[in-house]
């Protein structure tokens, strides 16, 4: 934390919200971002690892691939829509505390009674309109945390910083699946999750040196045709922004496809037991998050220290895309470890790095909460097609007779397509970095 102190008496509240920021945040800011990072991930990913498809299975044994793939398309689909216009409301909001607090504070209560409702969940449309609750509150809070980075952080320091928040990223998916495999329902899952968002946001919203919009900054009447109008970014005037998009969809989206169906990936694929196969993939989670915390933060300090973010994001969907490849090809519990290492490790690169790439190419300071939205739609698509691809691969198999579920030791042509699908998404996502230009 030592690279991301401030000076004695000069800190981001003696500044403009729109001035580029030139001093390193305190320390314990960066530690309140780091914390509601970790509290609206383990929102999001004990649900979509564990919660989510025991409920599936809960409610629609027959079907259940079918069900959560719904699910999970519905709430990225709202995840998509919701992160930007949650962000571009936060840019206009003119309150003393800040543009981006009041709307983090939103996302963690909403957020929590989403949780508590999908606790109680027992139909499919219950399910359904329960996790588009949580993905439209907790995309409040991120769109709002988010945008605070380069509020106040100084470009030479983000791959730090985007190293820490990759760190809470892994850690929330690490306490999101501990929480949902140890408690003992998935009601009391969901419960505890709730808690746990709300108790690690606090130290963010007690203490977030929140930059308000200077007084004298002209207000502009709400137009909602220009609102709506303003979420385009033109590719020909902004064309680093605009391949930054692609890649960051392409590698997301290979990412999500080796993430989305890893629990029936080990039972219907490698053949575990419902039981068994929750419990290893709680293993397989804690390798992938170990491999991310160690790859994030020492790959973000080097970026900052060379100066460079593209050759670390190039190799980084290169080595996630390694990893959906020994999975589509050696499909055996031995190999799916070594993937789960590789994946983390190339993930963790990727989500430091990039997000530093990302700050540097927004077109506008005083649109940064909305411009990051629109470059977080390329992380919640991928949701919304990630899990509809997989559906629709297994199933094509499936109904041409393929291999789907492991009977002794074939191989699986369901999954095996799943994963080489994902290899595809990563490789090109990894060539077309190199069409930014403005970034070295």
């Amino acid at each position: 934390m030592s690279a991301v102190t401030t000076s004695a008496g000069d800190g981001p509240a003696l500044r403009s919200a729109l001035a580029e920021p030139t001093v390193d945040p305190p320390a314990r800011w960066v530690a309140g971002v780091v914390l509601l990072n970790l509290a609206i991930t383990s929102g999001w990913f004990g649900p979509i690892q564990v919660l989510l498809a025991e409920q599936a299975r809960e409610i629609d044994p027959a079907n259940k691939e079918a069900l959560l793939g719904a699910v999970l398309f519905a709430g990225a689909l709202v995840s998509t829509v919701a992160n930007p216009v949650w962000g571009a409301l936060s840019d206009r909001t003119r309150l003393r505390v800040g543009r981006r607090v009041p709307w983090a504070a939103g996302g963690v209560v909403g957020g929590a009674l989403s949780l508590l409702l999908m606790s109680t969940v027992q139909s499919a449309p219950a399910m359904l309109l329960g996790w588009c609750g949580v993905q439209l509150t907790l995309n409040m809070g991120y769109a709002a945390v988010t945008a605070s980075v380069p509020d106040q952080v100084p470009v030479a320091r983000r791959g730090v910083v985007g190293g820490l928040v990759a760190l809470a990223g892994t850690l929330g998916v690490l306490l999101g699946v501990a929480i949902a495999d140890a408690t003992g329902s998935i009601a009391q899952g969901y419960v505890v999750i709730a808690a746990v968002l709300v108790l690690l946001s606090l130290p963010y919203l007690l203490g977030s040196h929140d930059l308000a919009l200077p007084e004298d900054h002209p207000r502009e009447p709400f137009d909602l045709r220009g609102f709506v109008t303003a979420f385009w970014v033109s590719p020909r005037e902004h064309p680093d922004f605009a391949w930054a998009w692609v890649t960051r969809f392409l590698v997301n989206l290979g990412n999500f496809i080796a993430l989305s169906y890893f629990l029936y990936y080990l039972t219907d694929g490698l053949g575990f037991s419902d039981d068994e196969g929750s419990s290893r993939l709680l293993t397989l989670t804690t390798i992938y998050g170990a491999t991310i915390i160690v790859s994030a933060v020492a790959v973000g300090a080097w970026s900052d220290r060379v100066g460079r973010r593209k050759v670390f994001v190039i190799a980084s969907g290169l080595v996630v895309g390694l990893a959906a490849a020994i999975l589509a090809v050696a499909q055996t519990w031995t190999a799916t470890v070594v993937a789960a290492a590789v994946l983390g490790c190339g993930y963790g690169i990727y989500q430091a790095v990039d997000f530093a790439l990302i700050t540097q190419v927004l077109p506008d300071a005083e649109e940064r909460a909305k411009d990051l939205g629109v470059i977080n739609i390329a992380a919640a698509l991928p949701q919304v097609f990630a899990p509809a691809i997989a559906a629709f691969v297994i199933i094509v198999v499936r109904a041409a007779g393929g291999s789907v579920a492991t009977q002794g030791e074939s191989w699986s042509l369901g999954y095996g397509l799943v994963y080489l699908t994902s290899f595809v998404a990563c490789v090109l996502g990894s060539v077309l970095v190199t069409r930014i230009r403005s970034v070295p």
